[in-house]
């Protein structure tokens, strides 16, 4: 199995236009975001396949058969989690599919190469919902933080929590997307490239406001970085930037190590706990399919133990 991971003669040795390349055609086929993160799925597969000495423009994706592809899989499955070797193996199977149909591999080769036995995922669900208290927690050490920083980042949990929204979309929101006479926030250029409109409680809309007193009314970012001299620059933030944030305050507060898409696991949930149909809370978290919402349900077992009290006898 070592010798075809690092087998050398998969390196493409002509270059090959964009629009033959089955990687790069995949790539175009996928939204901003998710194309960063299979970019590098893919890149990290073909350095695995030659290694080291291609990445996902320079590997001849249409030479790899069954016994490349099985010996991928069972790499991915020894170095990362399910998921992760799931969605790393997806892009290939993806990127093999544009090589079919670029008539670059043979239909029997591409089946054989693409009939692999399914990762099995761990039964642990990922990530958790926050508790009414951990929030609460979140927000004081930020309304104790005197320098504008705790006002932002204020702000910017009341979004999380109150809006359920992803990092790439909180920080691509613009002063204009807010309407505090609506409670509405237009996301625009969501997951798949679509636009939808949410709605944030009053206490969100409150931190926002007072966010937006010493930010000023200028066109731009809604959240904005701040210089460590307390200077507001009106630029958007980045993804990792908020990460960053929101690890900063859960350690200050004391709160369990959690990730910013807990607060859109903590969103949903809270909103089916409320008794919110779920197909109106997949539309405010911008899903797919309400099967997507139910994976972010995290109500543990006290809601199907009050549920079952219902029944009549």
């Amino acid at each position: 199995m070592q010798d075809i991971l690092s087998d050398t003669s998969l390196a493409l040795t002509t270059a090959v236009p964009l629009t033959r390349h089955p990687a790069a055609v995949y790539l175009s086929t996928l939204g901003k975001g998710s194309r960063s993160t299979m970019r590098q799925s893919l890149n990290a597969i073909a350095s695995m396949l030659s290694n080291g000495e291609c990445d996902h423009l320079t590997l001849n994706w249409a030479a790899l058969k069954y016994e490349h592809t099985v010996a991928v899989q069972g790499v991915l499955i020894e170095r990362y989690e399910p998921a992760t070797a799931q969605k790393m193996m997806c892009a290939l199977r993806r990127v093999l599919r544009e090589a079919r149909k670029l008539r670059l591999i043979e239909n029997e080769i591409y089946e054989a190469a693409v009939d692999l036995p399914p990762i099995k995922s761990t039964k642990n669900l990922r990530g958790r919902a926050l508790s009414q208290d951990e929030i609460a927690a979140l927000l004081e050490v930020c309304r104790d933080d005197p320098t504008t920083q705790g006002i932002r980042d204020a702000a910017l949990i009341g979004i999380l929590r109150g809006a359920g929204l992803r990092r790439a979309e909180v920080v691509k929101l613009k002063l204009s997307d807010f309407k505090p006479d609506t409670s509405a926030l237009e996301v625009r250029g969501g997951k798949g490239g679509k636009d939808r409109t949410v709605y944030l409680p009053d206490g969100a809309i409150s931190l926002v406001e007072d966010w937006l007193k010493v930010r000023g009314n200028e066109p731009g970012s809604l959240l904005c970085p701040i210089r460590k001299t307390g200077k507001i620059e009106l630029r958007q933030m980045t993804p990792q930037a908020v990460l960053l944030i929101v690890q900063k305050r859960a350690q200050q507060a004391g709160v369990e190590s959690f990730s910013p898409h807990d607060f859109r696991r903590t969103f949903c949930s809270d909103l089916l706990d409320a008794g919110i149909d779920i197909v109106t809370v997949q539309k405010l978290a911008g899903h797919a399919s309400p099967v997507t919402t139910a994976k972010y349900d995290r109500r543990g077992e006290d809601v199907k133990r009050r549920a079952v009290q219902k029944l009549g006898f």
